[in-house]
């Protein structure tokens, strides 16, 4: 298999993901901004939709949004206990979970990326991640990750979005327990080695 990756971009939660579940997979790095692979390729002709992460799978098929990858990556290991079986309750509570990180904190972070939106505007969408990080923080009080003690595909996710806080002057100081979170997912040998494959450490 072959992720199309921007380093430190949602795409690291799949990368996460299949390094977690043991996942033979080839990267190809992508320049958002030229829509170039680095092999000079055209990025657009692996996504129309023109944005990472793009999985292609062995048989050829192109899979693309990080949750349905994140899932797909998970099933193909499930000893791993990245992602409960189908069908069961806890399933769709990683899928609960997954989705309020896509809607809640990934897109909250949208308006902070755009050099050419107002600070008011901007302040807005970190206040609005305040609230967010607030039940977060709560919700992790008593858990060692998202769904308990076990580590899944929602952790990746939520470690890489709430990551780009560092970027964007979102104080993480008033959320010990997320904080804390953080460590313990950063500290993880096999989030250590997808960062280190991306050059982020």
């Amino acid at each position: 298999m072959k992720l199309y990756y921007t380093p430190g971009a949602c795409s690291l939660a799949s990368h996460i993901v299949a390094v977690e579940a043991g996942l033979p997979l080839h990267l190809s790095k992508v320049d958002l901004k030229e829509h170039k692979c680095e092999d000079g390729s055209d990025f657009n002709a692996v996504n129309p939709k023109g944005y990472i992460p793009a999985l292609v799978l062995d048989n050829g098929e192109t899979l693309t949004e990080g949750v349905a990858i994140m899932q797909y990556l998970a099933d193909q290991s499930p000893a791993s206990g990245l992602a409960p079986a189908v069908g069961t309750m806890a399933r769709y509570r990683l899928q609960e979970w997954l989705t309020f990180i896509s809607s809640e904190v990934h897109k909250g972070f949208g308006p902070l990326w755009n050099p050419t939106i107002p600070e008011e505007v901007k302040q807005g969408a970190r206040d609005r991640l305040a609230r967010r990080f607030t039940w977060l923080d709560q919700e992790l009080a008593a858990r060692t990750y998202l769904m308990g003690d076990t580590f899944t595909a929602a952790d990746s996710y939520l470690f890489t979005v709430v990551n780009w806080c560092g970027f964007h002057n979102v104080d993480l100081a008033p959320y010990a327990n997320l904080r804390a979170y953080m460590d313990r997912v950063r500290g993880r040998a096999k989030v250590q080695q997808a960062m280190k494959e991306e050059g982020l450490v």
